[in-house]
């Protein structure tokens, strides 16, 4: 599907419920399943974050972006991630949060993104950080200027791929709860995508099979 024919079928990002920890849960392993089923929120006092699932045109087709985050001292160092961060008070709401890391860190204005709706709340323990993601657009191609202090990398990937069966793999990791242990992961290219990142990107990738 090229980009325009895409436009036509935005509204009905809005119509679809969204599938939310069923799709979650779909990048977990079964070891970490119940205790993430029963976390009761209100005892961690998380902080709060928003990220932005942006689609836009390149070369005509459907695109999404996601970035490598540079190595730092923290529980994120490295790990390919979508744009965004953390709430800060001068952000109305959370898209509003989402729209300015989102110019920060790979160089998109907010005047040319629209917003489509938000997607289902994910908490990272890890972090304890609370995550609000919200999947938006850009009608016209763009070009990245990414935050060198932030981003090691920019990843566009066609939308055509993302929606292959074969990108979910298992592969094992040490993450900050278990070591060598066996995950679902997202394989795009020589890069693998799992945790957080990866439980967003598999709820937007069963709207996108219902949408599309």
């Amino acid at each position: 599907m090229d980009f325009q024919e895409f436009l036509k079928y935005v509204p009905k990002f809005l119509e679809v419920s969204l599938p939310a920890k069923d799709a979650h849960f779909k990048m977990v392993p079964p070891e970490r399943l119940e205790s993430l089923k029963n976390q009761n929120l209100s005892s961690f006092n998380p902080k709060t974050a928003a990220v932005l699932m942006l689609l836009y045109p390149k070369k005509g087709k459907i695109h999404l972006v996601l970035i490598v985050r540079n190595s730092y001292e923290g529980v994120h160092s490295a790990q390919i991630a979508l744009p965004g961060g953390k709430f800060e008070p001068k952000d109305e709401n959370y898209w509003n949060t989402a729209l300015r890391e989102t110019h920060e860190e790979i160089g998109i204005h907010p005047e040319n993104i629209q917003i489509i709706r938000a997607f289902t709340q994910l908490y990272i323990q890890a972090s304890n950080f609370l995550v609000y993601p919200f999947l938006g657009f850009c009608q016209e191609e763009i070009s990245f200027i990414p935050d060198e202090t932030e981003v090691a990398q920019i990843i566009e990937l066609p939308i055509a791929d993302f929606l292959k069966d074969d990108l979910i793999v298992n592969t094992t990791m040490s993450t900050s709860y278990a070591k060598n242990i066996e995950i679902p992961a997202f394989k795009i290219n020589e890069h693998i995508v799992w945790g957080a990142t990866a439980m967003m990107l598999s709820e937007l990738k069963e709207v996108l099979k219902k949408v599309l």
